[in-house]
């Protein structure tokens, strides 16, 4: 489905245009054509190709989707995928792609499997005409630094989500629930790893050295695309090494607690092991055992079984057993 289509030169947008009319605009000098669709059809995907001569390969990437984030060099243009991360339901990460191609003359983004938009971009690309003179490339610096900055958000939302879980730890008895909160955010991170980690090693081909002439004019800008992702990417490892500490702080939580339990139990079964030796002495009913003949036998019994079991468990009481 299209989206929008427009043609801008000198920074400035000459016309909105239909499918059709793409042609006769990339006639005119200094003129490109911004075209943005959404769950493109291959019908419109094949007339775009023909019209824009798009690699075929690429084509087929952006058709098909489910593309690992990438940056290719074509003879005469750049294909970029970049991952739409969202919040979706029960908590979930939901991914979706944005191919681009940018030639010297047009800039066509195909978004795959996500509500998010890009008008806000457009918007902005077209308030800043000065930079917009860049052509294409400037285009896919907007759209690029667009898709870096909505990680930000769901990264600070999963760092809060992970100090909720670390004051529950502590908080609260740990147990099973905590670590199975912790895995489950340490696949979103993975999901998130996934969309940045690819894209981080791949931008090095935008600035620097030798770069594709589309891009050029805003090495400085694919730079700071670059820092974004950095910055991202570091926050993602540095959560994913605070879970793994999180886990092993529960699991030894749960193992002191245990073994607190332990500790109890054994108290309390050494006190009543005392009761149980001293009454099976005395339950033997030997025919000659004096204890039986005397008169205050019994309660002689009784007093020194409970003695004895009083000086353990203030022994116990105060080794902090119980």
């Amino acid at each position: 489905m299209l989206i929008n289509c427009a043609a801008y030169s000198e920074g400035r947008k000459v016309a909105d245009l239909a499918l059709s009319d793409i042609g006769g605009y990339l006639q005119q000098p200094d003129t490109f054509v911004w075209i943005a669709l959404q769950d493109a059809t291959h019908d419109e995907l094949s007339r775009l190709q023909a019209e824009l001569d798009l690699p075929e390969l690429a084509v087929e990437d952006a058709l098909h989707g489910h593309q690992r984030p990438k940056i290719e060099e074509y003879s005469e243009s750049l294909f970029v995928i970049l991952h739409l991360i969202e919040a979706g339901e029960e908590d979930q990460l939901d991914v979706g792609e944005v191919a681009i191609f940018a030639g010297s003359r047009y800039v066509v983004s195909v978004r795959n499997g996500s509500k998010q938009s890009f008008l806000g971009v457009r918007t902005r690309a077209e308030r800043e005409p000065q930079l917009l003179k860049f052509g294409p490339g400037y285009v896919l610096y907007a759209l690029m630094d667009a898709v870096v900055d909505r990680y930000f958000p769901i990264v600070e939302r999963l760092e809060a989500q992970l100090e909720q879980i670390e004051d529950e730890i502590f908080g609260a008895a740990p147990g099973r629930a905590n670590v199975e909160r912790l895995y489950l955010l340490k696949r979103k991170l993975t999901v998130l790893k996934q969309a940045v980690a690819p894209l981080l090693h791949d931008i090095g081909r935008l600035h620097g050295g030798r770069v594709p002439a589309q891009v050029q004019g805003v090495q400085e800008y694919v730079r700071d695309v670059a820092d974004h992702l950095a910055r991202v990417n570091a926050s993602i490892d540095a959560l994913r090494d605070t879970i793994t500490t999180a886990i092993q702080v529960n699991l030894s939580l749960v193992t002191i607690d245990d073994g607190a339990v332990t500790k109890r139990l054994a108290a309390w079964a050494s006190i009543f092991a005392v009761w149980t030796a001293f009454a099976g002495i005395w339950g033997m009913n030997f025919e000659f055992m004096p204890e039986l003949q005397w008169r205050y036998g019994y309660w002689i019994a009784l007093a020194v079984i409970s003695l004895a079991c009083a000086a353990l468990f203030a022994r116990f009481r105060r080794i902090g057993w119980l």
